[in-house]
């Protein structure tokens, strides 16, 4: 059956490429996707396998269950986009301005859509039961997961496997870890409150923007001079916003930004740090200030066991021709509250394209079409292997 079942997958190729092609011209932002929905809903419509939508928000969630007793497990899509505006040039460029698939969620629901589609010819040969689980959200906190989860998503599931096509690795490579795989992500606002003035008189002003770009440098240190070195963490600022005339001193200033971690004691050590450098570089100025830090997506930490049994499983996929265990990235995934939840594991699935070696979140990002068989059938191995464990 499962040659079989590798054999129907790559039958559906050029359906992936379609599905996912359509998806990349209409992108919808976090918490938006209405539209997505409702298309991976009459998707499942149409194959006759029974659904729930609006699930913890937007989410999808789809239930085969097999004609032989055995396990339940959740294979996981996220299908949101990015405010990003798309600068390809090929016949799929998104169609709504400022706005694309900048990280390959198109392709991931391309793929679990046709691996239902694909294996519910076998299903009266499945043993247990597969829960698609198609995730709104996935790139802004709070995300998509946790409300799904809330939301019953998990409660009859034994363990939960996703992937995430890998643009800056080359296609036939599958990576994963053992341990923590992805970092936490957190956000934060700081706004300063000065005193504003004439452009000619600073010293009757609290500069708003002096004060912040001393901030950001001071914020730095942290990271270089705070933190143990073998502990690694990030501190970006990624919004400064002050002014609004060339002759005028600034009496306000906004800083957002992200800190990404892979120890909860080094986040709570960068928070207290933060508090305590803002405090001081606003009350040396006389100013006053303000600051919202947001606790994000914890680590993505894969469970050993079920690593082990997906690059095992990994083995069954002959395009696949290099597994690796990598040490963790500094990207975010809400996947890691699933792996609170239940056991399972996260992996990539490599899909650099030749000529468009652009990493996520780029506004040229693309991937190679080649990948989406190797996720499905990779994913449907990891199935099995757990239904055998």
């Amino acid at each position: 059956m499962r040659e079989q079942l590798h054999q129907q997958i790559d039958q559906l190729h050029q359906e992936m490429i379609d599905i996912r092609r359509y998806l990349h011209q209409y992108p919808e932002l976090s918490f938006k996707e209405e539209k997505t929905a409702q298309y991976i809903a009459d998707f499942y419509e149409k194959l006759g396998i029974p659904y729930q939508t609006k699930v913890g928000g937007n989410g999808v969630i789809a239930t085969l269950k097999g004609g032989k007793p055995g396990k339940t497990v959740a294979l996981r899509a996220d299908f949101d986009g990015l405010p990003i505006q798309d600068e390809k040039d090929v016949p799929y460029k998104s169609k709504v301005d400022g706005v694309m698939h900048a990280c390959g969620h198109d392709g991931h629901t391309a793929t679990l859509l046709s691996l239902a589609k694909a294996i519910q010819p076998f299903q009266d040969e499945l043993p247990g039961t597969i829960v698609f689980l198609h995730q709104h959200a996935e790139e802004y906190a709070p995300g998509g997961a946790k409300p799904m989860i809330e939301s019953g998503a998990l409660d009859h599931v034994d363990a939960v496997f996703g992937t995430h096509l890998w643009a800056t690795t080359p296609v036939g490579v599958m990576q994963t870890s053992k341990d923590i795989f992805m970092a936490g992500a957190d956000r934060f606002e700081i706004t300063i409150q000065g005193q504003g003035g004439h452009g000619g008189y600073p010293h009757e002003t609290k500069d708003a923007i002096v004060i912040g770009a001393d901030l950001i440098v001071q914020l730095q240190q942290i990271i270089s001079r705070r933190i143990d070195p073998l502990r690694t963490a990030v501190l970006t600022i990624g919004i400064f916003e002050a002014g609004n005339a060339f002759n005028i001193i600034a009496d306000k200033a906004k800083l957002v930004g992200t800190m990404r971690y892979l120890d909860i004691r080094v986040q709570e050590q960068v928070i207290e740090e933060m508090e305590r450098i803002i405090n001081g570089v606003c009350v040396a100025n006389g100013a006053s200030y303000s600051l919202n830090y947001e606790k994000g997506y914890p680590p993505l930490v894969n469970h050993a066991e079920e690593a082990e049994l997906v690059l095992k499983a990994s083995e069954h996929v002959s395009e696949i021709t290099t597994r690796e265990i990598v040490p963790p990235v500094m990207g975010g995934e809400d996947f890691g509250y699933y792996l609170l939840e239940k056991p399972g594991t996260y992996f990539f699935t490599g899909a650099q394209k030749a000529g468009n070696e652009f990493p996520h979140h780029h506004p040229k990002f693309d991937i190679d079409e080649r990948a989406l068989p190797i996720a499905a059938k990779t994913l449907i191995e990891a199935y099995f292997a757990y239904q055998e464990k």
